[in-house]
């Protein structure tokens, strides 16, 4: 978390004075360095601002939204009951074995599961969803003390006066603890604050690292290779990181005595968080090739080859080659732009507006700070596969669930553009009293009526939700279709459903009658539950066209605790229900 005074905090002068007038013009004066009494005190006080805050959050949210959250809470529970890392969902069927119930993590991967089981074996599985979240609640507190050592960092590099430094600081942790959509992801246990917190603290250490090389026995090399290799427990996207370090270690990092290192030295480098991070992860490789029968990740290649979202529920109409160059090259390059734009105005400025927009405006800016750099390569190699790579699997969060340490980057780079903008003015007006925390102050004073907009959507999204499987079971029940006695369901949101009902469900695919009645034919399958949470999906309207396969799904008439058909207000009134009676 800090340095001893006396010592460099971070990279060598010769390049904090360029990046700093670039940046912010800072002064000649002595380089801020926190004593370790300043940066400990600082880092808890930040990490408990966002404690509080991401606890408040978390306690508005009664459900799992959206719905890959109840995934990595349910099989969390799963585990603490005794049954193993397993799912009740069947969600895609392009990873054998297709079966339910099934191995988990076909996709994903399982530290945010492993880390919610903890508090969950305390509280008990009842509390499933209140106890995960107490992990990620947990992680996204630490990325706001982390976001404080950056802000730090940037500014001892900058040289800034001792007052401005410590408002960066400060302002850095005081913004993330606000930031909505750090705070909103904050407060639901899947893979989003976990891997902020992994990614933002490996970044932190590749720059102390190339500041101070010590060689190839350097202990915080095993400790990056750790940081690394947990984050690939967490998200695919930790490659970026392990490329970061490459680059840094290979462009950047001297020797202990200032001189340029050898290859040789170099690859030593590399080498050692690398064997590292590959030992942590290799346990979880066996488990892949075991369970699914190959160790490399599930359906990536399909995912880059999606040309729909609902691609992603595909039975019989599975993504191919074939299929996806048959779009034409205007169809693929209109994919990439859409993947591109999403990504910048759906995950990074509008949801983190003003934040997100004056950061990425300031970035060039501030890309010459040493302090930055690793977070910009892992930003950007991120950015552009996503949206490039997986242009469709993006819009459904791809580059968002990987996105947490990058509205830090954001956020630095923002009040970094503030604070010269600030002294500028100061200067200008010849104000004589320090004004630096007019920046943190206005962006915080944006950011917090946002955070209220952002949770209070997502509560009533979540409330919403809630009702229509609350009240599911018993009209199942009035209808004489009990869910239980008709496992596995083929249904539009397969883990939403087992983990409330507590049955195996089938993910519905966006195909024809007749795929969905071989899907039927295939498990076993006697109903169909369309819950309707997605209203652009195209069933039940399928039905109406017509088809032999058609008549083989018959309706079957809800009614509430009345007896009476649901109406427009009711959560059954979107629910529709179907026997699957050809055999």
């Amino acid at each position: 978390m800090s340095a001893r005074k006396g010592r460099a905090a971070n990279p060598p002068t010769r390049d904090a004075a360029g990046a700093g007038r670039t940046a912010a013009a800072p002064s000649q004066s002595a380089a801020f360095v926190p004593s370790h009494r300043e940066a400990w005190l600082s880092a808890a006080a930040i990490s408990a601002l966002a404690l509080a805050v991401r606890a408040i959050a978390a306690a508005s949210l009664s459900f799992p939204v959206p719905e890959d959250t109840a995934y990595y809470a349910g099989v969390a529970r799963n585990l603490v009951e005794g049954h193993g890392l397993v799912s009740q969902a069947l969600w895609s069927y392009q990873t054998p074995p297709l079966e339910v119930p099934r191995a988990a993590f076909e996709v994903w991967l399982p530290l945010p599961s492993l880390l919610a089981a903890i508090p969950m074996a305390v509280a008990g599985a009842a509390n499933w969803f209140r106890a995960a979240q107490v992990m990620s609640v947990t992680a996204s507190s630490v990325v706001a003390a982390l976001a404080w050592r950056l802000g730090a960092d940037v500014a001892t590099e900058m040289r800034l006066p001792v007052g401005r430094a410590r408002t960066l600081g400060v302002g850095m942790g005081v913004v993330v603890s606000f930031l909505g959509p750090l705070v909103v992801y904050g407060a639901l246990p899947d893979s989003t604050a976990l891997f902020a917190a992994l990614s933002l603290a490996a970044c932190l250490l590749m720059t102390r690292i190339s500041a101070r090389p010590v060689g190839a026995r350097d202990r915080r090399l095993v400790a990056l290779g750790l940081l690394i290799g947990f984050a690939g427990l967490t998200r695919s996207e930790a490659l970026w990181l392990g490329l970061a370090w490459l680059i840094v270690a290979w462009r950047w990092t001297p020797t202990a005595s200032g001189a340029r290192p050898s290859r040789l030295e170099r690859v030593r480098l590399v080498a050692v968080p690398a064997a590292v991070a590959a030992l942590v992860f290799a346990p979880w490789v066996v488990r892949d090739w075991l369970a699914f029968g190959t160790p490399l990740p599930g359906q990536a290649v399909a995912n880059a080859l999606s040309i729909n979202a609902t691609d992603i529920f595909a039975y019989q109409d599975q993504p191919t080659l074939a299929r996806y160059l048959a779009q034409g090259p205007v169809a693929l390059v209109g994919l990439r732009v859409t993947g591109i734009l999403f990504n910048l105005v759906s995950v990074l400025i509008v949801p983190g507006f003003p934040v997100g927009l004056v950061g990425l405006l300031a970035l060039p800016g501030c890309a010459r700070l040493h302090a930055l750099r690793p977070l910009l390569l892992v930003a950007t190699t991120t950015f552009l596969v996503t949206s490039l790579v997986f242009p469709v699997s993006t819009t459904w969060g791809t580059f968002l669930h990987a996105a947490g340490a990058i509205y830090v980057l954001l956020t630095a780079s923002c009040l970094v553009a503030l604070d010269a903008f600030i002294a500028w003015v100061g200067r200008i007006r010849h104000w004589w009293r320090p004004v630096a925390w007019l920046g943190p102050a206005l962006a915080t004073a944006v950011a917090i009526p946002l955070l209220f907009v952002s949770v209070g959507s997502l509560d009533r999204q979540a409330n919403k939700t809630q009702a229509r499987f609350d009240a599911m079971p018993a009209a199942m029940d009035r209808a004489g279709v009990p869910l239980a006695d008709n496992a596995p369901i083929i249904t539009d949101n397969p883990i939403w459903l087992a983990e409330t009902a507590h049955v195996t469900t089938l993910a519905l695919p966006e195909e024809s009658p007749e795929a969905v009645l071989a899907l039927a034919r295939q498990f076993g399958a006697r109903l169909l539950v369309i819950v309707g949470i997605d209203e652009n999906r195209e069933w039940p309207g399928v039905l109406h066209d017509g088809g032999p396969a058609s008549q083989c799904f018959h309706e079957v008439a809800l009614t509430d605790i009345s007896g009476s058909l649901p109406d427009e207000s009711s959560p059954l009134s979107q629910i529709h229900v179907f026997r699957i009676v050809c055999p």
